[in-house]
């Protein structure tokens, strides 16, 4: 990509992009009201001053000339408006905008042709649920049959992994090895990296795969158990519900309460004194307090009257103060959430602290993932508290930073807990809680500035303190090479995309090429073919409507964006094969050559002799590997065109 990117907006996202696409060698223009032309984190990179939303400070960027805008302010209107104006003033370039109205993320990216709509919270919440359900993730991404994440495992002394070769350990999990460091060498990535490689001690192995199968495995490597929801007794379960009940009551309802109640005890014991019994005590005060009934039968005394008479009124006043309390308190919902309660695993769940947009976010995919979910949220009219009870998940109104709240959710016998609210100082202090709580609890922070991230992890061994605008910035910059780009991920040093490739009926480059020769031409690892068995479709030849997920380095993505051609400059020449090979080879030659059965045979009669020609790389290599499981002697030299 030659030519620049303008930028908008250098908030906490803005300077993660900025970081981002410029490690990947792409020149940027940045438009931002405050900051300043000298800044040193800016690197060079030439800044315009201005509102975003103005053509001639979008035109002074070089917007007409860009190959793409991003647009990362925190405000939505000001974001929309800045995109739509970038697409009418080049209709060409790429749009990435930044959303927080969860309704609009899609619908804008449909409404605006060649502009991609992300949200911060969608894009991160992934990664934070497989944190802290698999306790690591480098990144995390969608295919048609569920979730894939990418994790690093490291090959300790102990570790059932030392010893095995890395294809073994890719085929017995079900992993893809994406990049392999060995103790004291240099990396090896993608279809680098050495299958027959028995790992050591020291080595890294960063590998794709299912959360439940990694799940396992990095459990296993670092003596994590992982323990099952685990319930109380119905017994205990109400037990919690009712003293929860009794402790949100308000102080106003618990003065009120054992006022009428001894009111009413004590006017029974008159009329049981006036020669009625219990029962009859009883009905003569509740008819008195309630309805005002007159007592009917022999004259009365004065003192009765006079009794019966302030019984009225005193009935009168508590009934309709503790009627109005009550009323108020069940409004409220406190009840509601007292009965959440029962719903509380023993154990075994994960807590999620905060539900604004990324803890909703979290919730849905956890749930999606099969977790168990408990949520803690202060503000009891949240915009999503409603929606989360609906599915099912129990939902406690109040304060996470409060150990009360903490221990009746369950935090420290959790799988995890994940501290998403919008306070990074609150996210710190409850999670600095639940350890002391559990000091081997599994803790994710969600915060907003690397550094600080990084500082958390090193003095408080908090390992998943994460920055969500790190995590979320190299998404905005994928999206400039695609709008099908689903992640990046830093692994071994080195930036890699996952990505999926549609062939489209003008696809002249793809159609008709094995996935294999296109894996090896483009330098791709592929992870999924809709609708097939990845291990059957190495020979598979693109169709249209095929949908090929695969992962490259940045460098090699856009040349696959941009459909470069691949020069067909090699040839496969056989300098050996057994006999049982021959009737093949014979085959392959009047295919390759398109000569007679004749001229294949007597060509075999002279070796070395040239299998192909004009074959792509790619397509040569994917020869040789075919006629090797024949035991067939080839290689692959270079042709002069």
């Amino acid at each position: 990509m030659e030519r620049p990117v303008v930028l908008c907006g250098l908030g906490r996202v803005g300077w993660r992009v900025l970081d981002t696409i410029r490690a990947a060698g792409v020149p940027v223009v940045v438009i931002d009201n405050h900051v300043s032309p000298d800044d040193p984190r800016l690197r060079g990179a030439r800044v315009v001053a201005g509102d975003c939303r103005r053509p001639e400070v979008l035109e002074a960027a070089g917007v007409r000339d860009a190959a793409g805008v991003l647009v990362v302010t925190s405000d939505d209107l000001v974001n929309v408006s800045a995109a739509m104006l970038a697409r009418r003033l080049n209709p060409t370039a790429r749009v990435v905008v930044r959303m927080f109205n969860q309704n609009l993320v899609a619908r804008l990216g449909g409404a605006l042709k060649n502009t991609v709509a992300l949200s911060v919270s969608a894009l991160t919440a992934p990664m934070l649920a497989l944190a802290a359900v698999t306790g690591d993730a480098l990144g995390a991404f969608r295919l048609d049959d569920g979730p894939r994440q990418v994790s690093e495992l490291e090959v300790s002394a102990g570790s059932g992994l030392a010893g095995r070769a890395v294809a073994d350990v890719a085929r017995d999990r079900g992993l893809t090895p994406l990049a392999l460091t060995p103790a004291g060498g240099p990396p090896a990535f993608l279809h680098d990296v050495p299958g027959d490689t028995r790992l050591s001690p020291g080595d890294r192995l960063v590998v794709a795969g299912t959360p439940a199968d990694l799940g396992r495995l990095l459990a296993r490597e670092r003596g994590d158990l992982l323990p099952g929801v685990r319930w109380a007794g119905r017994v205990r379960r109400w037990v919690r519900t009712f003293r929860r009940t009794l402790l949100e009551v308000d102080l106003s309802v618990k003065i009120a309460t054992p006022v009428l109640f001894l009111t009413v005890l004590a006017s029974t014991l008159v009329f049981r004194a006036l020669g009625s019994d219990w029962a009859d005590g009883l009905y003569q005060t509740v008819s008195v307090i309630a309805t005002g009934a007159e007592l009917h039968g022999e004259e009365k005394p004065a003192w009765v009257k006079v009794f019966l008479s302030v019984l009225k009124l005193a009935g009168a006043a508590l009934i309709a103060v503790f009627t109005a309390i009550l009323t108020q308190y069940l409004i409220r919902a406190k009840l509601g959430g007292a009965l959440e309660l029962r719903r509380v695993p023993d154990g075994g769940h994960v807590v999620v602290c905060g539900l604004g947009n990324i803890g909703f976010r979290l919730v849905g995919e956890l749930t999606a993932m099969g977790e168990r979910v408990v949520a803690i949220d202060k503000a009891g009219d949240g915009p999503f508290l409603a929606t989360v009870r609906r599915a099912g998940v129990p939902t406690l109104v109040g304060d996470a930073t409060v150990a009360e709240t903490l221990e009746q959710v369950r935090a420290g016998d959790a799988k995890a807990v994940i501290a998403a609210t919008d306070s990074e100082l609150v996210n710190l202090e409850i999670a600095l809680l639940v350890r002391e709580m559990n000091p081997a609890q599994r803790v994710v922070v969600r915060l907003a500035e690397p550094e600080f991230a990084e500082a958390v992890r090193e003095a408080a061994d908090i390992r998943h303190a994460v920055a969500t605008p790190a995590l979320a910035a190299p998404a905005f910059a994928a999206a400039l090479f695609g709008d099908r780009v689903h992640a990046l991920v830093t692994a071994a040093g080195r930036t890699l995309a996952v990505v999926e490739v549609v062939v489209d009926a003008d696809e002249v480059a793809l159609i008709g090429r094995s996935v294999r020769a296109l894996a090896l031409d483009y330098r791709l690892l592929p992870l999924a073919l809709a609708g097939h068995d990845l291990a059957a479709v190495r020979g598979h030849r693109l169709r249209v409507g095929d949908r090929l997920t695969v992962v490259a380095e940045l460098s090699d993505l856009e040349r696959l964006i941009r459909r470069e051609a691949v020069p067909a400059t090699a040839a496969v020449v056989v300098d050996g094969f057994p006999v049982t090979a021959r009737e093949g080879l014979a085959t392959l030659l009047q295919v390759k050559r398109g000569c007679s059965r004749a001229d294949a045979e007597a060509a075999l009669g002279e070796v070395p002799l040239t299998l192909a020609t004009g074959l792509t790389r790619g397509e040569a290599r994917e020869l040789v590997e075919l006629v090797a499981r024949e035991k067939v002697a080839a290689r692959v030299v270079s042709v002069e065109m």
